[in-house]
């Protein structure tokens, strides 16, 4: 099966991975698409797993989980990615969600900042 990311690898060989193990996530884009596949998976352990703990919503957990069960996620594009390498500290990634709820498609598009910490990334929130 495909990844959900869209990466056109397999799960096994692509998010999944960095779900057993958050430091195969080597990029910022790589934990951004590994978090959209976990929102795919309603996996809300590894989305606030990859969350830094600076701004991770520990008690709205449960919530995002529903909503994330209640959509039909249909595909991801990544738009930008500004550093966020193997070698940076920090990076963003800019991207479209698509999903289906309540009868119409919806997207998300976000800017997303991204830090690197003990050599895993870990997602902080909006850009600035």
């Amino acid at each position: 099966m495909n990844c959900y990311c869209g990466s056109l690898k397999l799960y096994s060989n692509c998010c999944e991975k960095a779900h057993k193990n958050m430091a195969e996530a080597k990029t910022a884009e790589q934990l951004m698409r590994s978090r959209y596949s976990a929102f795919v998976k309603a996996d809300g352990d590894y989305l606030m797993q990859s969350h830094h703990a600076s701004t991770r919503p520990i008690k709205e957990k449960k919530s995002i989980v529903k909503w994330a069960k209640s959509v039909e996620w249909i595909k991801l594009d990544v738009i930008e990615t500004s550093k966020g390498t193997e070698n940076d500290t920090q990076g963003t990634v800019t991207f479209q969600a698509y999903f289906y709820e309540k009868g119409k498609v919806d997207i998300i598009h976000e800017k997303s900042a991204f830090v690197k910490e003990n050599n895993n990334w870990f997602y902080v929130g909006l850009s600035k």
